[in-house]
């Protein structure tokens, strides 16, 4: 890198702090949490996206693609169940709850079962969304420093501070808009690799000379899951991924606050649908990136020997330096900075929200001064506190970052669980939801612990199953009275066909897409 670069990088910095002060007028709660309702779907689904497409993915899914051992195109296989999980939230899941006018997606629980129902939900959110949110900028700052010549620390602060900065300024106005920007420049990173690549291979011809065909096998439909290093078949990857996926963008609070921030039911939908049509389409392009950059390590023995045998992540990184000019290498480096600022602009805004409308203001009694103060301590708090927990993850992140996934698979399941029973179970009451959610992630820690050849993708469906039929048994024995009206089925069953058939054929098509892979390179 050379001044052009760190100009970029420093003209981009500064573009964000301002961006901060841009949104910095908010008036009150809506404001800060939600953008005033303000959102069309356009940058809400930017925005979405662009916390999926997190700098962990624009790394490590080329790495596994085009060099990790045992790697390959089957990472689509992670985006089968995305249209359909996107089909029930936009029937089933959202409407109620965007009806509801809440801000915090848990309050939903404490109308329909307890207060301590929706305490124990956020409470879990809050603590693995912040320590996984430290594990990614701690990765990122890891991978960065061995590429740019600023020490660790340094680079950590930069995107902790900048990114606290403009987020606590701006809420939830400067996180989204600041998404959009960032995934823009973030899938021109990596179209620019993509190109660049194939240009140094010496074109189309030689790349597909070259490739290492084995790498293009995406689909096993003979894989169930269920044996030790049995991994990406399509029923575990579809099934336990339709539960991962609704439970993730219709429960988690970092996820739903946007489609809460949109400006009618209409926008959520709209929103939703561009959601389950973009994402394959974006993560397609990035592991065709994997794929020829791979292939150009193959091909050039010298860039071979500068990836470490052990980090194979520093695939996209190296080339980056290596193999791109001045100023092209300073976007780029952007990039990765915007793709980790994204993530964690999106975890101190919903952190905020979830602490001070679950633990401060559950009946809504805090005068407007009283909650914009409590917003922002609330979000200076997460924020520094995701910034001092990166230094501290250390050498164990890879483990880590494993180990979180599996995580949020024990509680995904169990909490979509619960949201499921709120809406359209009514004989299911709070003490059985409760039992339930502690069921369903004991099963799964069982799975985890004693039944290793259980891939962790099914835990999202068991622990889903247990925590209904737990909560169903329970609330059954237990004859406690309801909470009223709120107990009560919503109907909320609104069919948009056009848009539910648009879904499930872009299903259908992913599929036939993932089968040809080989024929298609």
């Amino acid at each position: 890198m050379n001044y052009v670069d760190y100009i970029v990088i420093v003209s981009y910095i500064i573009g964000f702090l301002l961006l901060g002060r841009l949104f910095k007028d908010n008036k009150d709660s809506k404001d800060y949490f939600l953008g005033g309702k303000s959102f069309s779907w356009f940058p809400l689904s930017l925005s979405t996206i662009a916390t999926q497409l997190s700098a962990i993915s624009f790394i490590s899914a080329p790495a596994f693609v085009g060099m990790k051992k045992n790697g390959g195109m089957m990472w689509l296989t992670y985006e089968f169940a995305v249209p359909l999980a996107m089909l029930f939230l936009m029937v089933f899941l959202i409407p109620p709850m965007y009806k509801a006018g809440i801000v915090s997606v848990y309050a939903y629980l404490e109308k329909r079962f307890s207060t301590s129902t929706r305490v124990l939900l956020s409470g879990v959110f809050q603590i693995s969304r912040a320590f996984a949110t430290a594990v990614m900028v701690y990765t990122v700052a890891l991978i960065l420093t061995s590429v740019m010549d600023i020490p660790m620390w340094q680079t950590i602060l930069i995107i902790g501070l900048v990114t606290l900065i403009y987020s606590y300024q701006g809420g939830m106005k400067a996180v989204v808009y600041g998404d959009m920007i960032q995934m823009i420049i973030l899938f021109g990173g990596i179209v620019i690799c993509l190109i660049a690549g194939l240009n140094h291979i010496g074109g189309w011809g030689e790349f597909t000379a070259n490739l290492d065909r084995s790498r293009l096998d995406a689909v096993n439909f003979d894989s169930m899951g269920l044996q030790k290093g049995d991994e990406f078949g399509f029923w575990p990857m579809l099934i336990g991924g339709f539960f991962l996926y609704a439970s993730y963008y219709g429960t988690d609070q970092s996820q739903v606050q946007r489609l809460f921030s949109a400006q009618d039911m209409g926008t959520v939908k709209k929103t939703l649908l561009f959601n389950g049509l973009l994402r394959f389409p974006i993560t397609f392009v990035y592991c065709a990136m994997g794929l020829v950059i791979g292939t150009l390590a193959i091909t050039q023995t010298g860039f071979m020997q500068s990836i470490p045998a052990d980090k194979p992540d520093l695939m996209i990184p190296i080339f980056i330096r290596d193999y791109l000019p001045h100023g092209v290498i300073g976007i780029l480096m952007v990039a990765i900075f915007s793709a980790a600022m994204s993530s964690l602009s999106s975890a101190i805004n919903s952190l905020s929200a979830a602490t001070v409308e679950d633990f401060f203001n559950r009946d809504n009694s805090l005068p407007n001064d009283r909650y914009m103060s409590y917003s922002k301590y609330a979000a200076l708090f997460w924020g520094s506190l995701c910034i001092i927990l990166a230094f501290f993850v250390g050498d164990i992140a890879d483990t880590v970052i494993e180990a979180i996934n599996k995580i949020g698979s024990i509680f995904y399941g169990p909490i979509l669980a619960t949201f499921i029973a709120a809406i359209a179970v009514k004989r299911v009451n709070a003490i059985g939801a409760n039992v339930g959610i502690i069921a369903g992630v004991l099963v799964n820690i069982y799975l985890w612990r004693f039944v290793p050849e259980v891939f962790w993708f099914w835990w999202n469906a068991v622990g889903a199953v247990v925590t209904l039929t737990v909560g169903l048994l329970v609330s059954l024995i237990v004859n406690q009275p309801s909470k009223g009206e709120e107990s009560t089925l919503e109907k909320t069953w609104n069919v948009d066909w056009q848009k539910a058939i648009i879904l499930i054929l872009f299903f259908i098509a992913i599929i036939i897409i993932s089968i040809n892979v080989p024929n298609i390179f």
